[in-house]
């Protein structure tokens, strides 16, 4: 061996050393993640920016829910459970901040690791975390709760499971999830999973659904007390593992937090009026304006707070299920959102006063630009210009009507479009070629309210077209038995949107998930440039062709028409109990002050 051998063994040698050096950089422990760049907020960190570390503990907030519920386990498809459980029930490793597009701070964990192309991650657990039994969170009970939730839970958890290729425990509190794709969304995703206590489902069915089992979980709060069908109520753990951890300063105020079940929305609206419920969100504008000025808004007890926020629309509206011959024709699609008269409605419904939701990502920088796809956007959808519908490249927008009942022109083109796909008027009935009528079914969920209001007007114009639609209204129960098989023609469907997009997508809209039984994608689309794009927003690294691939997907769903979109709430109506109170420093996801009372506080004058 000569010299030449060892001067190229030492200068392997030095770049294997530089390679490890420029990982040990990479992969070391963190306090947080985030989608893109660096947390927000440092190690150090007091609190979140949102919340009021002075906030007191105490009181209680009591909200109302129409419906009902059957179950207490949230995290499977059988039963309908209350939906707040799922996320004030349980805790996950990491926590996440809705002042950041898409960014975790540790939690149960205490850092998080990821390999330098987020291959794998790595979670080390706090000594201190612990269930509401006072039993340690162990790394066998985090290793056995994503095994069961990724085999046996819910469909949203399963497609994140499939992307694991190996789970092992690295040391006593830390445990390793290898990758099998290229997908730098799968580190935060997989911090997110709820963790249960394994001892718990001990020789029990956790597939099945009910009451009898009470969750034993981390959070703050601990079922107290529940009567089904009626009411649940969740109390604050004096004795909450987490309570002095600088992520949970500020948050976890309230001594209760109680949900109240009620048949309609009527019944639960004279409810909060008459003090039973203290906090309620408004959908509604012409109400929010013409119906809240009863004694106690007046007197002052009741206070009207309205909340802005950042995110994209979302899509909220009435999806057509393209499993259906009926609506496999992107035509008739195309028809019933010209039938649907969206001036009239709004005007009828708030009173004009509601911006319409104009693509999936509206209201925010993801969304599409409604003239000629260009740059990135057109380079990335041309390879599938096969099978994008019309507008996709060149340019959508939503019909607009005159705002007219009659809206003649729409329904004079939504005549074409039908005449198109192959039917016609025929002894005054929309029928085929073969003298079978056009018609489909509606599925509302019963106190549907609004939704149901909207559809009435929806059938009246339907009916100028010779279409007389069968409406079916059900409880909470056979809605979601018959959604979960994907039982309907057309019904309503709400999708929240983040201004991080990215696993969830897939789970939307995803071809590969449009014939998973209890699925999102209602519509059942199978799209390869959406799948594409979906891809492209989970594998970009910059924020260029990110940016990109959300206003590509948003023209391949818009342009879809599987959605007749109705108004966006680009701001939250809520009114509540004087005593009841929100910090001022409004979060980028302002609208989940809204929804969830982690920062709210009770304080009486």
């Amino acid at each position: 061996m000569g010299p030449d051998f060892f001067h190229s063994l030492r200068r392997q040698g030095a770049a294997i050393a530089l390679c490890l050096a420029a990982t040990s950089v990479i992969a070391e422990p963190q306090h947080g993640i985030a989608m893109y760049g660096d947390p927000a907020l440092p190690p150090d960190f007091v609190s979140l920016p949102y919340a009021n570390p002075d906030a007191p503990k105490g009181g209680r907030l009591v909200t109302g829910e129409t419906g009902s519920f059957d179950s207490l386990n949230p995290h499977i498809l059988k039963g309908s459970p209350p939906w707040q459980l799922r996320y004030l029930g349980y805790e996950s490793l990491m926590g996440r901040s809705w002042d950041e597009p898409f960014t975790l701070y540790g939690l149960l964990a205490e850092s998080i690791e990821v390999g330098p192309n987020r291959e794998w991650a790595e979670f080390t657990l706090r000594p201190e975390a612990a269930f509401s039994d006072g039993s340690p969170v162990t790394v066998e009970d985090v290793m056995w709760s994503y095994e069961t939730l990724g085999t046996q839970g819910h469909p949203r958890y399963l497609g994140s499971w499939k992307q694991v290729a190996s789970m092992e425990q690295t040391g006593p509190r830390s445990l390793r999830f290898t990758f099998n794709e290229e997908n730098r969304e799968l580190a935060l995703i997989i911090g997110m999973r709820p963790i249960l206590k394994k001892a718990q489902w001990d020789g029990k069915d956790f597939g099945e659904s009910g009451l009898d089992i009470i969750p034993i979980a981390t959070s703050p709060y601990v079922i107290d007390d529940f009567e089904a069908g009626r009411f649940v109520s969740l109390r604050r753990n004096p004795d909450y593992w987490g309570k002095d951890l600088p992520f949970m300063a500020g948050q976890a105020n309230l001594d209760e937090i109680r949900m109240e079940f009620y048949g309609d929305g009527s019944v639960m609206f004279e409810a909060f009026k008459a003090g039973q419920l203290n906090m309620t969100r408004e959908f509604n504008v012409e109400k929010w304006e013409t119906q809240y000025d009863f004694p106690a808004i007046t007197s002052g007890d009741v206070v009207k707070s309205v909340v802005a926020h950042q995110r994209p629309s979302g899509i909220t509206g009435y999806v057509m299920n393209t499993r259906r011959d009926i609506f496999a024709d992107w035509r008739v699609r195309d028809a019933m959102l010209h039938a649907f008269n969206f001036e009239y409605v709004n005007e009828t419904m708030t009173g004009s006063q509601q911006p319409r939701i104009s693509s999936y990502f509206s209201n925010s920088v993801l969304a599409m630009d409604h003239g000629p796809a260009e740059g990135r956007v057109r380079e990335f959808l041309e390879p599938f210009e096969d099978e994008l519908l019309p507008g996709a490249l060149e340019g959508y927008t939503l019909p607009e009507g005159d705002g007219s009942e009659r809206n003649r022109r729409n329904i004079a083109r939504a005549m074409d479009l039908l005449a198109e796909a192959g039917w016609t008027v025929q002894d005054g009935k929309m029928k085929n070629a073969d003298g079978t009528p056009l018609t489909f079914e509606i599925l509302l969920q019963q106190s549907g309210g609004e939704a149901q209001a909207i559809i009435d007007i929806f059938a009246r114009a339907l009916e100028r077209l010779g279409i007389t639609p069968q409406i079916t209204v059900v409880d909470s129960a056979q809605y979601n038995e018959r959604t979960n098989a994907y039982d309907f023609d057309m019904t309503y469907m709400r999708r929240g949107l983040s201004l991080s997009p990215g696993n969830e997508q897939r789970l939307y809209w995803g071809s590969a998930e449009a014939d998973a039984p209890g699925g999102r994608n209602l519509m059942g689309m199978k799209s390869a440039a959406a799948d594409a794009m979906i891809d492209r927003l989970l594998t970009s690294e910059s924020r260029e062709d990110f940016l990109a691939a959300s206003k590509a997907l948003d023209r391949v769903l818009t342009t879809g028409r599987y959605v007749i979109p109705i108004y966006q709430w680009n701001i939250s109506r809520i009114a509540h109990a004087k005593e009841l109170k929100f910090p001022e420093t409004i979060p980028m996801y302002g609208d989940w002050i809204g929804w969830n009372p982690d920062v709210w506080w009770y304080e009486e004058n």
